[in-house]
């Protein structure tokens, strides 16, 4: 029986042909792979923990499911109101702390007053900050001191601008307790009813703050 034998040429494409064809077969099976795990990491994604309520087991939520249940941090009208308010309020307080070099007697009393000024004013800068950023107007130095509370009255500023040493002391301590006392309460309303997170850390800095210079003022 005759046996033709390929020539080299031949047998050389049928090898070019046969790789090819293998790289091609493992191109797909990588391709089927990567669509597989897209899909799979698409179906899946990371989890979220979100902690159930007292008594109740945690939840992992989708990415998209914790989107939805992350609370609403647009401000409302809460927030816009206090910081408004606040920053007219603790102006207030700078005025009275202004008096303090010139007019008391306490060096105690003028140490409280530097802390006072100290601290409000970088505070006015944060709410007025806040507003501007999220197109609030700013805040107006004619608004109606009776709708805040712990705000001295034009009167009482006359008598603490008249005052002088132990007598000074005495009443700017009263009025400044009071004006804090005002200030706790206006933070007390904007935690509970405002919604902005931003506002909402502001105002229990006053709470803390304030809470805790109104106990030093009164065991003056």
């Amino acid at each position: 029986m005759l046996v033709r034998r390929r020539s080299p040429r031949i047998r050389r494409s049928v090898s070019v042909v046969a790789a090819a064809v293998a790289v091609l077969a493992l191109g797909a099976c990588d391709s089927g792979d990567d669509d597989a795990g897209a899909k799979a990491t698409a179906g899946q994604g990371p989890g979220v923990v979100a902690p159930g309520k007292p008594g109740e087991p945690a939840r992992t939520l989708s990415a998209e499911e914790a989107v939805k249940a992350a609370p609403d941090n647009t401000p409302n009208s809460a927030d816009f109101l206090y910081a408004r308010m606040m920053i007219v309020h603790h102006g207030q307080a700078l005025t009275m702390t202004d008096l303090v070099a010139d007019r008391a007697e306490s060096d105690t009393v003028k140490r409280l007053a530097a802390r006072i000024a100290a601290s409000q004013k970088p505070e006015i800068g944060a709410m007025q900050g806040w507003l501007d950023n999220n197109g609030g107007a700013r805040a107006h130095q004619g608004h109606d001191h009776g709708a805040m509370p712990g705000m001295a009255t034009e009167p009482q500023l006359k008598r603490l601008r008249a005052a002088k040493g132990a007598a000074f002391d005495e009443l700017f301590l009263k009025l400044m307790i009071t004006h804090h006392q005002g200030a706790v309460t206006m933070a007390t309303d904007a935690v509970s009813d405002g919604r902005n997170t931003q506002v909402a850390d502001m105002a229990k800095d006053v709470i803390s703050q304030q809470s805790i210079e109104i106990n030093r003022m009164r065991s003056m």
